[in-house]
Order: structure tokens, then C-alpha cells, then sequence
């Protein structure tokens, strides 16, 4: 595994946004882990935050893109921290753009904020992670709509790793779906083989037991 996935699920645990536990989840399913990418709230988090996003997404997609697209809200502050991460590490200018809610019909007007997107634009998406796919429905039309535009693919820091609405994984169908790469900074088996057994912050995060109810949560949901 990479030195920067090694440290970028370190940075999860130390910002509290991978937590171990018993959560319920959206989808009604009880995880024994939960990742909240809210809890990313300060400066220094965000600048980490871009670094790690950048990182990944030049190795998966290189420089050869001008737009990363992050649908609102949580995809607003990771398309620009990650933005200025990129000018900083590769000396590449890539525009941000992401989409509001509620199209505003003064000033700025428009759905979209940050740069526009034109023809020939070729555009990656970023997002915290995708359960079930759901944000993809709203978010891949608005992007196509907006020119004769090219999805190289998606970037989310964690992959869940567990079913879709089939049996594939949420990256996967909407691979299938849109014909576009998905990728992840880290997948949840990276997770558990980072942390399984192993001290972090002066303690096992991850010990026989919880190792067992993670086994028994992707035995039932885990992605074929």
C-alpha cells in the first residue's frame, strides 16, 4: 500500500471522521464502522484533505483534465482545497465548479458556481464517498448538460466496498452506468489491513471482534 493511503487513514482517525462502532446507516443497514466527512472542519484538515485528494486523483487520472466538478454541498470545499492542492503539487491550474441547490436568477446566475463548464472540457468528480449512487443521478446530468463535455471519472476518499442497488459495488454500477472510472484514496480493505491488530493512537482500533463484525457486515452486504 502507498505511504500517502497509509497516512491518509491515520488523518481519518485523527480528524474523527473513520469511526468504529455500531451506526445506522441511511440505507437502514447497522455498519460497525461509519465515515462522516463533515468532521473535516479546520484549515489545516481541509490543506491534508486536498493533498491526499490530489494525489489520488493524479495517479488515477494524471493532469490531462480542466474541471473537477464537486457536487453541493460536501463536494464544494473538496473541489477547491483540492484545486489548490494540485496548482501547489503538480503546477497544474485546474478550474473548480460545483452545482447549488437552488438556481439563483441574479448576479453569479445559474446552477452552477465556481468556473463554467464549456465544450471540450474534460471534467473529474469528486465527492466524500457513494453509497448507493444516488448523488450521481442529479449530478453526471448537470455536468452533461452543460456542453459537448468529457467525465474521465470519479474520485471519493473512501470506497465502502458493499453492495449497490445489486450486487456490484456503488463504484461499480455507476462505472457501468455512465461509462466513466470510479476510484477511491482508500477502500475499507485497505483499512482493515492498515489497522487490524495494529496500535494506532496507543490502542487497537480494530481487534478480533470488531474484525468479525466487519467480516459478518461484508458476508451480507459486502459487493460481489
Amino acid at each position: 500500500m502507498e505511504n500517502y493511503k497509509q497516512e491518509f487513514i491515520q488523518f481519518m482517525i485523527d480528524s474523527d471522521v473513520l469511526k468504529f462502532g455500531d451506526f445506522t446507516l441511511k440505507s437502514g443497514r447497522k455498519s460497525p464502522f461509519f465515515m462522516n466527512a463533515g468532521a473535516y472542519v479546520t484549515g489545516s484538515q481541509l490543506m491534508k484533505l486536498g493533498e491526499y485528494y490530489a494525489q489520488a486523483i493524479h495517479e488515477a487520472y494524471g493532469d490531462d483534465f480542466d474541471v473537477l466538478f464537486g457536487p453541493a454541498y460536501k463536494g464544494i470545499p473538496l473541489s477547491v482545497a483540492t484545486t489548490i492542492a494540485y496548482s501547489r503539487l503538480y503546477g497544474k491550474e485546474i478550474r473548480y465548479c460545483s452545482n447549488r441547490k437552488e438556481e439563483k436568477d441574479h448576479g453569479d446566475a445559474g446552477i452552477l458556481l465556481g468556473s463554467k463548464i464549456k465544450d471540450g472540457d474534460r471534467v473529474v468528480i469528486i465527492e466524500d464517498v457513494t453509497t448507493s449512487g444516488k448523488s450521481m443521478e442529479e449530478t453526471v446530468p448537470i455536468v452533461r448538460a452543460q456542453g459537448d463535455v468529457k467525465i474521465l471519472g470519479l474520485m471519493v476518499s473512501l470506497n465502502r466496498m458493499e453492495r449497490g442497488k445489486g450486487t456490484k459495488s456503488a463504484l461499480e454500477e455507476i462505472k457501468d452506468l455512465y461509462g466513466f472510472e470510479t476510484n477511491a484514496i482508500v477502500s475499507m480493505e485497505d483499512v482493515v489491513e492498515c489497522l487490524y491488530n495494529k496500535e494506532c493512537n496507543g490502542k487497537i482500533l480494530i481487534d478480533d471482534e470488531l474484525k468479525g463484525r466487519i467480516d459478518a457486515y461484508y458476508a451480507e452486504y459486502g459487493a460481489k
